[in-house]
C-alpha cells in the first residue's frame, strides 16, 4: 500500500496539471475570439507589419499618432504588464507610466467590458501572441498638443465608469449579448456616431441618446461612417435582421457590400464572428429606431433606367455612368447581388455627405474574400481619367437616378477630396491636369 501512495499521488497531480492546461487552453481561445470581436489587430498592426506590432498612423484633427506595440515582449511591448496594468489601459485609459492613453483607444468603450473578458485578453496576448521587438514610435502631434497632462481631465470629463456590463432586468439574452459587443469590445460608436468639439463621442450607449450610432459627422481616412439606426432611407431600416447578419460575416448582401475602412473590420473581425453573436449583434441595431422617425419611405422610380434602355443619356451625368458605371451597376441601378452593390436606394448613396460616394469613384476599391464569401471583386480608380466636373456630374446622376434624391455636389467637392492626402496616395489620381502641375 505505501509503495501505491508515491503512484496514486503523482497520478492526481498529472490530472490536475491536464486538467489547468485544458482550462488554460480554454481560456485563451477565447481571449483569441473576443480580441478577434474587438478588432485590435487592425489598429496595433502597421501595413505590411508583424500582427500586434504597432506603428499604424492615425491621424487626428490635431496630429498624427501611431499605435503601440501590444506584443508580450518585455522592452517594447506589453511583456512586463500585470494583469492589473493591463485592465487599467484597457479599460481604464491608463497606460503603466500613469499617463492617460489618447482616445484614439477606444477605452470609454471598453469600460463595460467584463472582468472575465478582460482575463482572457491578457492569457491570450501574454501567452499566445509572439512577443516583437519593435520600438513605439513617437506622436507628429506639435508642441503643446502634445503633452499628455491634460488628456488627464479629458478622461474624467468624458470616460465613463469602469462597470462590468450587466443585462437589464427582464432582457432578452440575445439582445443584450448583441448590446454588449456593439457598445463594449465592437466599439461601434467610435466611428458610427458624432462627436463633439472636445472629441469624444456624442453618446456611448443608444440609452443616452438617439445621436448613438447615427453616423459620422466628419470624414475619417476620406469615408463617412454611415447610419446603422433604423432611419429609412440613410440608415438600416430598409435592411432585414438576415441581411445584415449576412453582411456582418462576409461583407455583402442584396443590398450593398462592403468598402473603405469598414473592410478591414470584416477582414480582421466579423467574419470570424459565430453565427450566434453575428445575428445578436444584427438584433440589437435592428432595435435602435430611427434618428429621424419623419423620414420618409426609400421610393424606386423607374424613369432614369426606362430612359437609358431607349438610349436617352440627355441627364447631365447619364453618358458618364452608362462608359464608366453601368456594365456592372447595370442601367437600373441594381447591380449583381452580393458582387456589384445596388446604387437604387442605397444608404451610402443617400447620405448628405457624399465625401464616401466621391472617394470611391476616384480611388476604387476592392471587396475582399472571406470565409463565408470567398470571391475578391475590385472596382476600379476612375480618378486618374475623370476630371473633377465629371466625378461631380457622375456622382450627381447616381444621387438623384432611380428613386434616389440626395443633394447635389461641386466640383469643389471633388477637388477638396482630391486635395485630401488620406485619400489620394496615388499620383495618377490626381487627374491629368492636376498630376501636370504635381510634375512641374
Amino acid at each position: 500500500m505505501k509503495n501505491l501512495l508515491p503512484a496514486l499521488f503523482c497520478g492526481v497531480i498529472s490530472f490536475s496539471t491536464l486538467a489547468q492546461q485544458a482550462n488554460d487552453s480554454d481560456l485563451i481561445k477565447r481571449g483569441e475570439y473576443l480580441a478577434r470581436v474587438g478588432d485590435c489587430v487592425a489598429c496595433h498592426t502597421s501595413k505590411g507589419g508583424i500582427p500586434f506590432a504597432g506603428g499604424l498612423p492615425m491621424v487626428t484633427p490635431i496630429g498624427t499618432i501611431y499605435s503601440t506595440n501590444i506584443t508580450p515582449d518585455k522592452d517594447t511591448g506589453i511583456g512586463n504588464y500585470s494583469f492589473e496594468d493591463f485592465d487599467q489601459a484597457v479599460r481604464h485609459g491608463v497606460r503603466k507610466s500613469g499617463e492617460t492613453l489618447y482616445p484614439a483607444m477606444p477605452y470609454p468603450s471598453y469600460a463595460i467590458v467584463t472582468e472575465p473578458d478582460m482575463r482572457a485578453l491578457y492569457a491570450y496576448f501574454m501567452q499566445q501572441v509572439e512577443p516583437v521587438s519593435h520600438a513605439n514610435k513617437s506622436s507628429d502631434i506639435p508642441w503643446p498638443l502634445s503633452m499628455r497632462w491634460p488628456l488627464y481631465f479629458w478622461r474624467g470629463m468624458f470616460a465613463p465608469d469602469v462597470k462590468d456590463f450587466a443585462a437589464e432586468q427582464g432582457e432578452d439574452p440575445q439582445l443584450a449579448r448583441g448590446r454588449y459587443l456593439v457598445e463594449g469590445l465592437g466599439h461601434c460608436g467610435a466611428c458610427h456616431t458624432p462627436r463633439s468639439l472636445t472629441m469624444q463621442e456624442k453618446v456611448l450607449s443608444n440609452k443616452q441618446g438617439d445621436d448613438y450610432l447615427s453616423g459620422s459627422n466628419a470624414p475619417v481616412d476620406g469615408w463617412v461612417a454611415i447610419n446603422l439606426r433604423g432611419d429609412n432611407q440613410q440608415g438600416l431600416g430598409r435592411w432585414s435582421e438576415e441581411q445584415l447578419t449576412e453582411f456582418l460575416l462576409t461583407g455583402r448582401n442584396d443590398k450593398t457590400a462592403v468598402f473603405g475602412g469598414m473592410t478591414d473590420v470584416i477582414v480582421h473581425s466579423l467574419q470570424y464572428l459565430t453565427a450566434e453573436d453575428a445575428t445578436a449583434i444584427a438584433r440589437y441595431l435592428k432595435s435602435l429606431p430611427a434618428k429621424d422617425p419623419t423620414q420618409p419611405p426609400f421610393t424606386p422610380d423607374d424613369t432614369v433606367a426606362k430612359a437609358l434602355l431607349k438610349g436617352d443619356d440627355s441627364k447631365t451625368g447619364a453618358a458618364i455612368y452608362i462608359d464608366n458605371c453601368a456594365a456592372c451597376h447595370k442601367t437600373d441601378g441594381k447591380g449583381y447581388s452580393r458582387f456589384f452593390p445596388q446604387l437604387q436606394g442605397n444608404s451610402v448613396v443617400l447620405t448628405e455627405d457624399a465625401t464616401s460616394l466621391i472617394h470611391i469613384v476616384l480611388t476604387g476599391n476592392t471587396l475582399p474574400g472571406v470565409q463565408g464569401a470567398p470571391s475578391s471583386i475590385t472596382m476600379p480608380a476612375f480618378g486618374w481619367r475623370l476630371n473633377d466636373q465629371q466625378v461631380a456630374d457622375v456622382v450627381n446622376f447616381i444621387r438623384s437616378s432611380w428613386g434616389n434624391n440626395a443633394s447635389a455636389i461641386t466640383a469643389k467637392d471633388v477637388a477638396n477630396v482630391r486635395e485630401d492626402k488620406d485619400v489620394i496616395r496615388d499620383p495618377k489620381l490626381l487627374g491629368s491636369q492636376d498630376v501636370e502641375q504635381l510634375l512641374k
